[in-house]
């Protein structure tokens, strides 16, 4: 994407007048909007001898976009962006501690999101459904539909994460993770942006793990299995530069072990580590 997203071209609704076509902004048009979290329990599949693994329900947005005429030399993109704000992720195992993904820079205060892309196509949640190039000349108003989806399949170790095992000594998982959601539309040619619309949501659970009990029968949700639906401010938040690039939730987590009677030790890296990251 090179310099489209320059540090001075983001733009804000509340502060459009960055954008060049003042007009195409004006008439822009939310046709249809589906912004919801499936309304179901977290699943727990016990299958395997070594990790337990559970499946959240699915975040899903979706939106069907009337864009006003275009000449030939503009080009949009209009799709969702998406950063975490927060994340609390712990395994526990009795006496013996607890294993913890997090993002150092959010820990620290560095940053106080990070980017939810892909990873490839900066600042964008994906590149398939999740955003549309709309390129000139349009002498009608055009109508495009955006969607994306979210939702968590993480695989926890049923011993402790440094053991080669597979003993269960897992008692207990929590999971409380916070995001920004936007449909934006961006000015290709200047790299200005306008965003139509911010969205907050969390996943937050707790699931209770009983290591006596024979396999398929340890683990139980605890938490509510009703899932609490995202919120649509009703005004849009500005997205900070953290969320426009690198680096992304993949690539920046790291898997800590906590043992409770050592120091924290990295188990999975981030691909930019930095000791002085990790908290005691």
């Amino acid at each position: 994407m090179g310099n489209l997203y320059s540090k001075n071209s983001f733009a804000s609704k509340s502060s459009s007048s960055t954008v060049t076509n003042s007009n195409i902004i004006a008439g822009i048009k939310i046709d249809k909007l589906d912004v919801r979290i499936e309304n179901k329990a977290t699943q727990i599949d016990e299958r395997s001898s070594s990790v337990l693994k559970y499946r959240t329900p699915h975040f899903r947005a979706s939106a069907r976009i009337k864009f006003p005429p275009i000449a030939k030399n503009e080009t949009w993109k209009v799709g969702w962006i998406q950063a975490c704000t927060f994340m609390q992720f712990h395994n526990s195992y009795g006496d013996s501690g607890y294993s913890s993904w997090e993002f150092p820079e959010l820990n620290t205060g560095n940053k106080p999101m990070v980017s939810d892309s892909d990873g490839k196509n900066f600042p964008w949640y994906g590149s398939k459904t999740e955003v549309v190039m709309i390129k000139g000349p349009q002498p009608n108003f055009t109508i495009h539909h955006v969607s994306m989806n979210d939702n968590f399949y993480p695989h926890v170790t049923w011993d402790i994460p440094t053991s080669s095992d597979k003993n269960a000594k897992l008692t207990n998982i929590k999971r409380d993770q916070k995001f920004y959601t936007w449909l934006v539309a961006m000015d290709v040619l200047n790299g200005t942006f306008v965003v139509l619309k911010t969205f907050k949501w969390r996943m937050k659970l707790e699931i209770k793990v009983d290591p006596m009990k024979e396999l398929g029968h340890r683990a139980k949700l605890i938490s509510d299995p009703n899932p609490k639906q995202p919120n649509a401010l009703k005004y849009n938040v500005r997205i900070p530069d953290c969320a426009l690039y690198p680096s992304n939730a993949n690539s920046a987590q790291v898997l800590i072990w906590r043992s409770n009677d050592g120091n924290p030790l990295v188990v999975v890296a981030p691909k930019c580590y930095n000791k002085s990251w990790i908290q005691k």
